[in-house]
Order: C-alpha cells, then structure tokens, then sequence
C-alpha cells in the first residue's frame, strides 16, 4: 500500500518534529522543510499529496509559497499560524488554501484534518460522476470539466461543488456546508465557506458568463441551479 506523502514546512523545529511524529503514527510519509526558499521547486520536482504549510517562515513565507504553488498546481495545503486575525486567514483562503489551523493546535486535530482533506481528494471507489448541463464532476479521478475544458479546483473547492450538485436546488446552510466539506466539526466562521464559494464562482463564470450557478439565498446559505445544456 502507497501511503500519502505529507510535506510540514515549519521553521520550529519541535512544532515540525512533534507533528512529524503524530503523521507518522497514523501511517503516512511524511517529509519536513524548515526555510521557505527551496519549497516552490522541491513541490514541482517531487509533488507530495498534502502540504501543511507555516504562514511566518524565513526566506519566502506561506502566503508567498501557498500563492506560487497554485500556478501551477492545485495539491492540497492546509496553513498553520499564529496569528488569529480573520483577514489573515481570509487572505490566505484567497490564495487557495483548504484549510486553516492556528497555533496553539492539537496534533490530532491536524490529524484529523489531514485525513479529512485527503479523502476528498481521494474517494472511496464507489464514488459516481456527477453531471449537471455542461457541468460534469468525476469524484473518482478528482475532476470536473464545463463543456470541453477542465476546470482546476482546489480540494475544497471541489467538495463543495461535489455536495451542491448531489442535491440541486437544495439550500445549504454555512455551517452544513463546513461540516460536510471539511469533514468534521467546525469552530470556526462562516467566512471561510463565503471564500471558497466566491472562488468556486469566479472559476465557474470564466466557462459559464452570465449564468449564476450558485446562488446565495441571504440570512440561509447557497444552493446549485442546475444550467442549461
């Protein structure tokens, strides 16, 4: 069995060493830089499945790293921070990330979340190929293409597409659609699920101008509308 390949950027070293530990424990390879230069090309050259990435790193720092690497790939990165500022953690949803933890965490919390990430990237096989116009979701090869091209999705992303299709037309609260996608049990706020919805949007209206797929139904959440062919 192929375990998946974990990849901590952390500059303190007893952070990085005590999840390094807990990763290992629950089975997968897990790999750790310590410098934020040297990360863009080390992704590029040898793609892990999963980056838990520090926002304060010297040389190049999270945000920097996390806005490279979605150029070019959409893996999946959970940022970890000190700092608790909603904008901080905004910005960096902006930038692609899937998730966001901040210090002090429990290890088997990010554990926990890892798992969740990956099983969205990586199903159970079976899973179905969901199709809605021109809108066509496979979740077995993680993929979703509009009409001819393919759509890059980030994990999130994609899991919330996933779930509003499943069920078109349906209302979805915030808090629903954090402890479906997400995989668990959310503290968090309700803005982290607005940034990935507008990012859904933006990539959604650049194959389908004009047309509102996800509709956002105020004081309630978001539902799908099912485009024509």
């Amino acid at each position: 069995m192929t375990h998946h390949r974990i990849l901590i950027v952390e500059d303190e070293i007893k952070i990085a060493e005590l999840l390094r530990d807990y990763l290992k424990k629950a089975s997968y390879a897990v790999s750790s830089l310590h410098h934020g230069d040297g990360v863009i090309s080390l992704v590029k050259d040898n793609p892990p499945d999963l980056i838990l990435l520090d926002v304060m790193l010297p040389g190049k720092d999270g945000m920097e790293i996390c806005r490279a690497i979605r150029k070019f790939s959409t893996v999946p990165i959970i940022m970890i921070t000190a700092r608790v500022e909603e904008i901080d953690r905004l910005v960096g949803l902006e930038l692609g990330a899937d998730d966001y933890i901040c210090k002090p965490f429990s290890p088997r919390e990010v554990v926990a979340r890892v798992k969740a990430v990956l099983r969205r990237v990586h199903p159970e096989p079976d899973t179905k190929r969901l199709t809605s116009g021109p809108i066509i979701l496979n979740e077995e090869t993680h993929q979703v293409t509009v009409g001819e091209e393919g759509l890059k999705l980030t994990p999130s992303e994609f899991g919330l597409l996933k779930i509003m299709m499943t069920h078109p037309g349906r209302v979805f609260s915030r808090n629903e659609l954090i402890n479906k996608v997400q995989g668990y049990d959310f503290d968090g706020y309700d803005r982290t699920i607005d940034t990935h919805i507008k990012n859904l949007r933006k990539k959604i209206s650049s194959r389908l101008p004009g047309q509102e797929i996800i509709c956002t139904v105020y004081g309630v959440g978001y539902k799908f509308i099912e485009p024509p062919p």
